[in-house]
């Protein structure tokens, strides 16, 4: 027994030694291989890569590493921070590979078609690298593989139908790629696919029906392609789907109702397509969906009542379509719904009072429809709302008292309804409020001076409104007011010293009130002033310069036209507009917390005509001191503000010389400088001017000869009217002492007579003192005459008048030149 027992053990121990010296054999030829394709990293004193060393066990010591048997079967150095390439992985050493994870590294390079040799691998994932060229076809040989993972690289090329060969694949991931062509109707054999994510790529064409087959998918995402045609009513076979994202894509034609059919749906992502028709109805039966976004598209019809029955929907974002009729009251029931958005829409109607059921709300955007009626008060039961969008519609009535119970409410829109009444104090109780715009209502009464305790509040707009009474003089230290609006209303009494608080301050545009005072120059404080509009008001006195270092630092647009301001213009606060003295085309615009709606607009004169400058006004500068009683000269340093594009000086009392500095403002697109009482020449320098779109120096004292410029050729006798003493193109009088003045003048003159030349036939064929030809003359005058059509006949004598006229001076000129060759001899 003491012998057999003893004969055991040997074999057992030869075999242990056999197979750990096999072991250890083979497992030296994969280290070999590793550690020769670790030696091509460009990093090779990653700390994470330390223990990948000949003398270290691989199995047990290597980072990464995990053996079976002995052998490499999983390596998994993911977020290594390893710098390389595949072209020398041991693709032919590694046969009992089972899992490679290189994913989140800094891999470059093409996938090698090596890759086949991996014959037992399950798990490939080499997510978010470098990887660019195609997908090797090879990769369809491997016959065990599960999880495909190659998303966020730089992949190319179609997807090869080959993948649709891998039966036993589960997950299939190749989004955020550059990846063109169709989607492989091969895919229609991966019974077992549950995730197919494509989105972020170029692929085109149409979806394949074979996608219906894939009865095992849970998440389809093919969103951010190119794709058309329209969605595949087989898509409806898809029982276990849970995620449908078809988002930013061409699909058209109608949303199929078969979706309906998919029970199991948790979202539904069509936005940003073409799709037309109705909302399906059969939606409504998606009682396990917590999202469904169908925003811009071109959806019409009604919003179907049954979206009352998802009792599990947290989000409805179907903006951006032409949808009408009312609101349903169903939806009421959404106990779930956090945000719901239906804006820009055709949507009409009331508001349902049931929409103060949901208690779940923190976006309600009803904004750019036509709904009217008034505001509900239910609405005030919204109390986890940090968003509202009414703005844009017919609502009429008052702004309800009751929304000041909704204390977490951080954005406010109603602008542009028929909204009446006083602004109910109870807003300020809302301490995280940041955004407030009601204006272009009928809104009339007093601010509350409560609104300058709300140290939150970035943007307050109520232009356009009928507000009265003073300005809230309590704005407090430390506020967060970036843009104050109040343009446009019945507003008296003088400009608050408190404003001088608002530090982070960009827009005051306080312009079309009733405001009397002197200039704020106290305002030149606020280091981000951007936009200062006081047009039309009672403001009065000169502008005179504060002493400060720092006086309107970052100013892009001062507009203090249509008051009563006096004396000299201020020289000194010319000179501190840095903001103006060089031109930043890369210029930040303000960001509002909680806000990507909202639009600063002012309203500048610009060319003769009024524009709106919508969230533009950072790089649009002007300077507008139009209609006021400014007196003595032009300050020459207005020519070192060569960001102006409109500079508008009309309808003043100054005197003196136009400076020549103007002539350095490069990008200036409009001056005005009419209705004062200057005097001299023209400069020479301002036809240098090209991007000069607009000018009108009429109705001073200017003489001499106009420049010559391809702008200055643009522009029409009434930007020189009302100076006499002018001469040169485009005035009746030549400019005689230039002699390229004249000859553009004649070249003109020129043009015009050509131009005439029809009409001068015309006349002659109606004339025409022989026989017929004088009847169809007098018989076409005499149509003119009966038909009521003067013009062409008024036309016609003034273009004859003209042509005797350029006779006559052509005439005088020879005589001219004649006279003067005779004196040379």
């Amino acid at each position: 027994m003491m012998m057999v027992s003893s004969k055991t053990f040997s074999s057992l121990q030869f075999f242990t030694l056999f197979y750990l010296f096999t072991v250890a054999f083979a497992s030296t030829e994969e280290a070999i291989a590793l550690l020769k394709w670790k030696a091509t990293f460009k990093n090779q004193n990653n700390s994470l890569l330390a223990s990948w060393t000949p003398s270290s066990n691989t199995c047990e010591d290597w980072n990464g590493i995990v053996c079976f048997n002995g052998r490499v079967n999983r390596l998994n150095i993911t977020n290594s921070r390893v710098i390389g390439n595949l072209y020398a992985f041991p693709f032919s050493s590694l046969p009992f590979l089972e899992n490679l994870n290189l994913s989140m590294n800094n891999f470059s390079g093409t996938i090698p078609p090596e890759i086949s040799n991996l014959t037992n691998l399950v798990y490939l994932d080499l997510n978010s690298n470098q990887i660019s060229g195609t997908i090797p076809q090879q990769i369809g040989s491997l016959a065990k593989l599960q999880i495909l993972r190659i998303f966020d690289n730089h992949l190319n090329g179609s997807i090869p139908e080959e993948i649709g060969y891998l039966r036993s694949l589960t997950k299939l991931s190749l989004g955020r790629n550059f990846l063109t062509g169709s989607i492989p109707a091969s895919f229609g054999n991966l019974n077992n696919l549950s995730f197919l994510l494509l989105h972020n790529n170029q692929l085109s064409g149409s979806i394949p029906e074979e996608i219906g087959y894939l009865r095992s998918l849970t998440k389809l995402s093919l969103g951010m392609n190119f794709l058309t045609g329209s969605i595949p009513a087989s898509l409806g076979n898809l029982s276990n789907l849970s995620f449908l994202y078809l988002y930013d894509n061409h699909f058209s034609s109608s949303i199929p109702r078969e979706i309906g059919y998919l029970r199991s749906l948790t979202d539904l992502h069509l936005g940003n397509n073409s799709l037309t028709g109705s909302i399906p109805a059969s939606l409504g039966n998606l009682s396990n969906l917590s999202g469904l976004y169908l925003y811009n598209n071109n959806l019409s019809g009604s919003i179907p009542l049954e979206i009352g029955h998802l009792r599990s929907l947290s989000i409805l974002h179907l903006s951006n379509n032409s949808l009408n009729g009312s609101i349903p009251a169903s939806l009421g029931k959404l106990k779930n719904l956090s945000i719901l958005i239906l804006f820009y829409n055709h949507l009409s109607g009331t508001i349902p009072e049931e929409i103060g059921n949901l208690r779940s709300l923190t976006i309600l955007a009803l904004g750019r429809n036509f709904l009217s009626g008034s505001i509900p008060a239910s609405l005030g039961n919204l109390n986890n709302l940090s968003s509202m969008y009414l703005n844009d519609n017919n609502l009429k009535g008052k702004v309800p008292q009751c929304l000041g119970n909704i204390s977490g409410l951080q954005l406010l829109m109603m602008s542009h309804n028929n909204l009446s009444g006083e602004l109910p104090s109870s807003i300020s109780n809302l301490t995280s409020l940041r955004i407030l715009n009601l204006g272009r209502n009928n809104l009339g009464g007093a601010i509350p001076q409560c609104f300058g305790n709300i140290r939150s509040l970035q943007i307050f707009d109520m232009q356009n409104n009928k507000l009265s009474g003073t300005l809230p003089t309590n704005f407090s230290i430390g506020n967060s007011l970036i843009s104050l609006n109040l343009h446009g209303n019945e507003l008296e009494g003088r400009i608050p010293r408190s404003l001088s608080n608002c530090k982070k301050l960009q827009v005051i545009d306080l312009g079309d009130n009733h405001l009397n005072d002197t200039f704020p120059m106290w305002l030149g404080a606020l280091t981000e002033l951007r936009v200062l509009r006081l047009t039309s008001n009672k403001l009065h006195g000169p502008i005179r310069s504060s002493g400060t270092e720092i006086m309107f630092p970052d100013l892009r647009i001062i507009d203090l036209s249509n008051n009563a301001f006096s004396k000299d213009l201020s020289t000194s606060m010319f000179q501190h507009l840095k903001g103006m003295r060089t031109i930043d085309q890369t210029m930040k615009l303000p960001s509002y917390e909680g806000n990507g709606n909202y639009l600063d607009s002012v309203v500048v004169v610009s060319k003769g005509l009024k524009l709106e400058v919508v969230r533009i006004w950072s790089l649009y500068t002007v300077i507008d001191l139009s209609n006021n009683k400014f007196e003595g000269h032009i300050p020459g340093v207005l020519g070192d503000l060569i960001a102006i594009r409109v500079l508008n000086l009309s309808h003043n009392r100054l005197q003196g010389h136009i400076p020549p500095s103007l002539g350095s403002l490069s990008v200036v697109e409009s001056l005005d400088l009419s209705f004062n009482q200057l005097s001299g020449e023209i400069p020479q320098q301002l036809a240098s001017l090209t991007s000069l779109e607009f000018l009108n120096l009429s109705h001073n004292y200017l003489q001499g000869c106009i420049p010559q410029g391809p702008q200055f050729h643009t522009f029409m006798r009434n930007s020189y009217e009302g100076n006499d003493g002018l001469r040169g193109f485009p005035v009746s009088k030549g400019c005689g002492n230039d002699p390229v003045s004249e000859t553009n003048y004649t070249a003109a003159l020129e043009d015009q007579e050509r131009n005439s030349e029809f009409f001068n036939d015309f006349w002659k064929a109606a004339l025409m003192g022989y026989g017929s030809g004088l009847c169809i003359g007098l018989s076409i005058i005499y149509f003119l005459i009966s038909t009521g059509n003067l013009r062409w006949l008024a036309r016609i004598i003034e273009e004859l008048e003209h042509k005797t006229i350029m006779r006559r001076r052509k005439k005088q000129r020879g005589q001219k030149n004649y006279r003067r060759r005779n004196n040379r001899f």
